[in-house]
């Protein structure tokens, strides 16, 4: 994987302004130029003012950059957080010379406190002098929170004879089950896309990579994937899946964000393993969708899987448990590769042996066919462990 995440006519910053004491919590990307500009949000009923504005700017298909705080999310805090979600669009805008409007905002963290503006205001001045061309990985530490690591990829390619690239960022470990993004990314390219094939692109991607991720079940109030496209590349303007070069770019932008959302699921707060979920055989996609994420969701499976215990019967029950069409004279579970359970029995003793040394890996394979159709699909997710507990039973405190 490259080391080198910078993107030709995007600077990045990531700067510490106090709201999480010592660490970087305010990070600043922006494009020398006006970029396309697209986004995809939660869609939960409860959301953070900068989902409003986001989504509002968004709109609009342009955008000089985005402002991203962690510790805080800002939901919950009425026309407050609408004001303090504004008033960060301005002075990035004033910072970086440009509209309010073309200016998105995010922010993460603990729900129902207000932003301390007095810190922002000194803070975003401050990250925009911090700007620079190799400033993405800062950036990526800047919005992390109960993450463990910095979750930052990159992409290159060739489109219409032109040298293409794909920086992307993500955070996210907790609160996570895929109903849009569930997590925040922020993606940049100098390719030349327009607006409303940009946002096509995107969803196209985000359906089968960062709504693919489950760690608990639990959709956040601050989902927000942003996509901005500078056209620095010089290639010729994608504008429909029939462009030239579009569905190279197609595949680069779901490899990115297919990258990314493995990050999220490999650190899922307190995991210890990633897990990846597949299920073929189903009656129809959404016979498959559903099994996959009873069984990505299952507390039995995922503790299961952090004990090792090959049992293959927590898969099968919770399969049952949602109804899902299954013949299981005709259904099979593999663990890590093993086939455990096979034409309505156990597959027996050894079966079971060889899948249990196979569930000591840090990444894990799930696989059942249902044996009732041709629809399959994928989720990834990870083990629940002790730690997961600890984490979310002090998380204010």
């Amino acid at each position: 994987m490259s080391t080198d995440f910078s993107v030709p006519g995007f600077r990045a910053a990531g700067v510490c302004c106090g709201i999480k004491a010592r660490d970087l919590d305010l990070a600043l990307i922006t494009s020398d130029v006006l970029a396309a500009v697209a986004g995809v949000f939660t869609r939960s009923t409860v959301v953070g003012a900068p989902v409003e504005v986001s989504r509002e700017h968004a709109r609009k298909g342009r955008a000089r950059g985005v402002v991203v705080n962690s510790g805080i999310s800002n939901v919950a805090m009425g026309q407050r957080g609408l004001r303090d979600a504004r008033e960060m669009t301005k002075l990035a805008a004033r910072a970086l010379d440009c509209a309010p409007e073309q200016v998105l905002v995010a922010s993460t963290g603990v729900i129902g406190e207000p932003l301390p503006m007095a810190k922002l205001r000194k803070g975003i001045p401050k990250a925009a002098a911090a700007l620079d061309r190799a400033g993405l990985p800062r950036a990526a530490e800047a919005i992390r929170t109960t993450d463990t690591f910095a979750k930052i990829r990159s992409v290159t390619g060739r489109i219409g004879g032109k040298t293409v690239k794909l920086s992307g960022m993500a955070k996210g470990s907790g609160m996570i089950e895929p109903n849009m993004a569930t997590m925040l990314s922020f993606l940049v390219t100098d390719a030349a896309v327009s607006p409303a094939f940009l946002r096509r692109l995107l969803k196209q991607s985000v359906d089968v990579s960062f709504n693919k991720v489950t760690v608990d079940g639990e959709g956040s109030t601050s989902d927000t994937v942003l996509l901005m496209a500078n056209g620095l590349a010089g290639n010729a303007v994608l504008r429909s899946a029939s462009s030239p070069g579009a569905g190279r770019f197609a595949a680069m932008l779901t490899e990115l964000c297919e990258g990314l959302a493995q990050d999220l699921a490999r650190d899922g707060e307190g995991a210890t393993k990633l897990v990846t979920v597949e299920v073929s055989g189903a009656r129809n996609p959404a016979q498959a969708d559903l099994a996959a994420r009873r069984i990505a969701n299952s507390m039995l499976v995922k503790t299961a899987t952090f004990g090792g215990d090959p049992n293959w019967g927590r898969i099968l029950q919770t399969v049952g448990a949602g109804r899902v069409q299954v013949d299981l004279q005709r259904a099979e579970v593999q663990l890590g590769g093993v086939t455990v359970f096979r034409r309505g029995s156990s597959a027996g003793a050894a079966a079971r042996r060889r899948a249990e040394a196979r569930l000591k890996d840090h990444e894990v394979t799930i696989s059942l066919s249902l044996g009732a159709g041709r629809s399959k699909t994928r989720i990834w997710t990870c083990d629940l462990t002790y730690d997961y507990v600890k984490i979310n039973a002090e998380y204010t405190t």
